[in-house]
């Protein structure tokens, strides 16, 4: 019994492309569920009549958000890029004037600097 005989090469390019299309589609969905749950300005009951109409409604529902609050998602999105960003700055000692002073010291003592640079160095990190 040979089941290729039996599924055209078009079924399969066309199966092939329904399940990609649906991968995108639900990857698009958790995009905005994640935007949606993540947002301040919004009620709970809001929130929860655009998942009932994502739900009800999948692909114009998804749509829809995206065309209404497109922009405001690339703008939270790039605002919690920038903040883990400064987190991780923070966390190497990159924004704080011990981690600068270290930093400085032990260029210091791999002789990178002079006693006079890492003296300016350290004033300007404690100003």
């Amino acid at each position: 019994m040979v089941l290729a005989a039996d599924y055209p090469l078009l079924n399969i390019i066309w199966t092939m492309l329904v399940f990609f299309a649906f991968v995108i589609w639900f990857s698009i969905l958790i995009t905005v569920l994640r935007d949606l749950y993540h947002r301040h300005d919004l009620s709970g009951w809001s929130k929860a009549a655009w998942t009932l109409f994502m739900i009800v409604f999948p692909f114009l529902g998804v749509l829809v958000y995206l065309g209404i609050h497109g922009k405001g998602m690339a703008e939270r999105n790039l605002e919690a890029v920038q903040a883990r960003a400064d987190l991780a700055d923070t966390r190497r000692g990159g924004g704080n004037a011990a981690g600068e002073i270290a930093k400085a010291k032990e260029l210091l003592d791999g002789g990178a600097i002079t006693q006079a640079e890492f003296d300016q160095i350290k004033s300007q990190a404690l100003a």
